[in-house]
């Protein structure tokens, strides 16, 4: 049986099955992620995670089963409300590229009907708690380098208050001195906020050093679930074979 998150649930996975065209990606899903936690989903490519994230914030839609957010299923959710207060971050930022930095991350209060100063203000203050000068909210894209690209899309993901926030590979593609330099900033950055994260990757580095428990995926199924510590000493088979691969290749992680 899986254990519970220590803190309220805010999603819940109940008996989850997601298939395509008969081939299970997720099997029989029980967990439960618990306000203001930071849950890192490890495992290989293709044994579930991206699917899991998808299923919060209803890109996708269970098969068999449930997912809970706020308590209430997301099939009974309006798909616009939930995903506006859901922050999304992925490897590749998904940056509009002929929107400037301030309305990119601006986009979703400006939908939201936010006053055009309140907006300009709020972009001002995400710049700052990002690491970025406030000079760059006039650039496009195309003209910061790949780590400013990725502080911007935390900035956006955060720009209307989300209290949820998914994370998958968001600093995958970078260079192993920059994402360690963001994964610092990223855990200062939760500790302040208290938001309720779920993280996707697959470097164990990087789970240990964000993760306030970590769910190990397995061919669509969760292996197991822990903390960081209970992740380094566990004798479950699924979590020792990944320790041994991951001491294997060198790490990319903080």
């Amino acid at each position: 049986m899986t254990p519970p998150s220590p803190n309220p649930s805010v999603i819940e996975f109940r008996e989850v099955e997601f298939a395509v065209n008969g081939h299970k990606l997720i099997s029989g899903l029980r967990l439960e992620v618990g306000r203001g936690e930071t849950l890192v989903l490890l495992g290989r490519s293709g044994s579930g995670k991206t699917t899991t994230l998808k299923l919060i914030n209803r890109l996708l839609v269970p098969s068999a089963g449930e997912v809970v957010v706020e308590g209430k299923p997301t099939t009974a959710w309006d798909p616009i409300r939930l995903r506006r207060g859901i922050g999304y971050v992925i490897q590749e930022v998904g940056l509009f590229p002929h929107f400037t930095v301030e309305r990119n991350i601006g986009l979703v209060p400006s939908v939201e009907g936010w006053p055009r100063e309140r907006i300009r203000a709020r972009v001002a203050e995400l710049l700052r708690l990002v690491g970025l000068d406030a000079a760059l909210a006039s650039r496009h894209p195309g003209e910061l380098s790949g780590g400013q690209r990725q502080r911007v899309g935390v900035a956006r993901a955060l720009a209307a208050d989300p209290p949820i926030l998914l994370m998958d590979e968001p600093f995958g593609a970078l260079d192993p001195i920059t994402r360690a330099e963001l994964q610092r900033e990223f855990r200062d950055l939760e500790q302040k906020l208290g938001k309720t994260v779920v993280f996707v990757t697959h470097d164990l580095g990087e789970a240990l050093f964000l993760a306030s428990r970590i769910g190990l995926f397995e061919a669509g199924r969760l292996a197991g679930i822990y903390t960081p510590d209970e992740f380094l000493r566990s004798d479950h088979a699924a979590a020792a074979a990944y320790r041994s691969a991951f001491r294997a290749v060198p790490s990319q992680g903080g």
